[in-house]
């Protein structure tokens, strides 16, 4: 193959994965409805602030698991087909303004067979890789069945339910999310809430003179006093099922606490007789807008009502407007794609490093480069989620994925500058794509910037005794997924004894520290070993620390030092784990090979503090008992442990430390010879 192009390649595929995140940074068009402009408006969920957008995302995730709803089905397997999906935006507005439209559409997910018997769902809805998708009307007549079984469900602690028990309440959850949404902006049923404004402020004082007239004793036309009583019965129900507060107040100063929900603000001015504030006449016109499918009049009030965010709450409107661009970028998605295309090139480079090392080495810079972009991405989008939410950067369980991932890839990235080979790549990617899906998996439980429980809140302990423990997570995982790399090129490759200098050069002393060219590590499992090792001493030093730090913030928090709680012992666990694995390498118990098996199993210790210690129901530090994520971290410890059994296998097994022949890459290639053992 030309020179020329292995030069090039690396650039090329960086200029590729480039130019499509750039053209994701690129402003939309609007369409017809300025859907986009809508987004953007803030409203308070969640105790917090958040856009439009990031309301129907976070919605739709806990009722179907995904953040948009597809308008044509197609086949798992028709990759290359994109039908029109309904974005979370435009879904909310339908639920919100149009639900005669929304409850036709398949959302809800129920895959439990007892359940879809007991509900006699079969033969409805829509099927797709064996999940079943029902809409509300589906479910209308069956209400009343899912209120009673659910509320039974949730009578039970989290931990003890049924598979059964789980699915049910969480259809129960989700079919409640999805009826307080409609009385977000309107009540249910209305067509024109700007004409039933209109007809609000009639009836209010000819109601409210009938009031007191019947309060006095006097005579009174029950009329006007039943009309306004309707109204207010209306607003009443609106105000205690309304999931999100839209109106806010009118001062910039204010407090979160005096938002308040469309039905309070309606409820308050048919009581005292006062006009509504400003931002629910906009309101009302973007909901009549809509519901009419009368885009210039949606259209105005969007941007009206804009503009007055812009003079009353212009903190507000920042906020929803950057959380919208950050929703666009998905910038952890994109991340977690390239991670894997750098897997993937890593890997073959490693594969092909004796028959073809040219091209070996061009996919290797590939790779590199790859991970580097990726890490940039990932790097925009966890700082933008600081500065989004004025945290450091792990606040929860998602948070701490996202930020194992970055600090494994940085690491990877670190080490990949010392050894070229390859190997720092290829584990850190694969780690970050896997964090990635973890995050990924974790953002379906609904917001992920939620409000902090009021013992955490304490960004002095978030950024001390979280980062550095969890950049003890990562340096663990580091560790263990070398380690993984270690068997698997030991057992069904000879890479490991690949000698790391080219036939008849001599080794000479790299300046660098655990530098690929130290005589040291004059073969790639030796090598291999060095880089282990050393991220486990990093490991060590930020367990230990982080550990520490845990304890003072306890004692600060809960007046004791240590409780003896899951997640301490769990941290404790990891140090210890560690110490054990240098004192043996210390003491010449274990070498190269009982170092990686090591390393491995601390990737199970390491993933009971971090998840399996959440999921136990008990201590300071639960949670709660995720049964799907359960079932994956049971899955994580056999993958870990059939590793590690394939690591205890004689070394007579191992393509790499076989008695054999020299192995001849070519005139001037690395050369692979049989290796004494490890």
């Amino acid at each position: 193959m030309k020179t020329w192009f292995l030069r090039a390649l690396p650039w090329a595929l960086l200029a590729v994965f480039a130019a499509d995140i750039v053209a994701i940074l690129l402003p939309r068009p609007e369409g017809e409805f300025h859907l986009q402009a809508f987004g953007r408006l803030p409203v308070l969920a969640n105790g917090r602030v958040q856009p439009f957008d990031s309301l129907g995302r976070n919605c739709l995730l806990q009722i179907r698991g995904t953040a948009a709803v597809p308008l044509e089905e197609k086949k798992s397997y028709e990759f290359w087909k994109h039908p029109p999906k309904l974005r979370a935006t435009e879904w909310l507005l339908e639920v919100m303004t149009r639900p005669e439209v929304a409850d036709a559409r398949p959302i809800f997910l129920i895959h439990h067979p007892d359940l879809l018997e007991d509900l006699k769902l079969q033969g409805k809805g829509v099927e797709k890789s064996g999940l079943h998708y029902f809409a509300f009307n589906d479910l209308k007549p069956v209400l009343a069945r899912i209120e009673s079984e659910g509320r039974q469900a949730m009578s039970v602690e989290s931990q003890a339910r049924t598979a059964y028990q789980r699915q049910v309440a969480k259809l129960f959850n989700a079919v409640a999310l999805y009826q307080r949404l409609k009385f977000t902006l309107q009540p249910e049923g209305t067509r024109d809430m700007t004409v039933e404004l209109d007809e609000l402020s009639k009836s209010v004082e000819p109601g409210l003179a009938a009031l007191r007239a019947r309060q006095a004793g006097r005579e009174f036309d029950r009329a006007p006093l039943d009309r306004l009583v309707e109204f207010l019965r209306r607003y009443d129900t609106m105000a205690q099922l309304a999931y999100a507060w839209v109106v806010p107040p009118p001062s910039a100063d204010a407090p979160r606490e005096h938002w308040q929900n469309l039905g309070q603000v309606l409820f308050q001015a048919g009581m005292s007789g006062q006009a509504p504030p400003e931002p629910v006449r906009w309101l009302a016109e973007i909901a009549s807008g809509y519901t009419l499918r009368d885009a210039s009049r949606f259209n105005r009030a969007v941007h009206a009502y804009g503009e007055w965010l812009a003079a009353h709450a212009p903190a507000e409107l920042r906020k929803g407007r950057a959380e919208f661009w950050y929703n666009q970028l998905q910038a952890f998605l994109h991340a977690m794609i390239i991670y894997l295309c750098a897997f993937l090139l890593a890997s073959i480079a490693m594969l092909t490093v004796q028959a073809w090392p040219t091209g070996s080495e061009s996919l290797r810079r590939s790779a590199l480069y790859l991970a580097i972009l990726a890490l940039v991405v990932h790097t925009a989008g966890l700082a933008f989620r600081m500065w989004l939410e004025r945290r450091p950067p792990v606040t929860n369980l998602y948070s701490s994925a996202v930020f194992v991932g970055w600090a494994v890839t940085l690491l990877g990235v670190g080490v990949e500058r010392v050894y070229r080979m390859g190997l720092g790549v290829a584990a850190s990617a694969l780690v970050g794509f896997v964090t990635l899906l973890i995050a990924h998996n974790l953002a379906l439980g609904g917001d992920t910037m939620e409000m902090m429980r009021a013992v955490l809140d304490n960004n002095f302990w978030l950024a001390t005794h979280v980062i550095t423990i969890t950049l003890g997570y990562a340096a663990m995982f580091f560790a263990g997924f070398l380690g993984i790399l270690y068997i698997g090129l030991g057992v069904f490759t000879s890479l490991l004894a690949l000698k790391l200098h080219k036939e008849g050069e001599a080794p000479q002393p790299h300046p660098k520290p655990f530098g690929p060219d130290d005589i040291a590590a004059a073969t790639l499992g030796k090598a291999l070993a060095k880089m282990i090792y050393a991220v486990i001493c990093f490991g060590t030093l930020f367990s230990f620390a982080g550990t520490v730090l845990g304890g003072i913030w306890a004692d600060q928090s809960w007046g004791r030092f240590w409780g003896w709680d899951p997640k301490e012992n769990g941290a404790l666990m990891i140090v210890l784990w560690c110490a054990a694995i240098l004192h043996a390498r210390w003491g010449g118990l274990i070498r190269e090979r009982g170092l990686a098996n090591m390393a491995i199993f601390g990737n199970v210790i390491t993933a009971f503090s971090w998840f399996g210690t959440n999921m136990l129901g008990i201590g300071l530090h639960s949670y709660g008992f995720m049964d799907a994520a359960f079932r994956w971290l049971l899955l994580f410890y056999a993958t870990q442990l059939a590793v590690i059994g394939l690591g205890l296998l004689p070394l007579d097994k191992w393509r790499s430390f076989r008695k054999a022949s020299v192995q001849q890459a070519g005139t001037g290639a690395y050369v692979a010879e049989p290796a004494s053992g490890s």
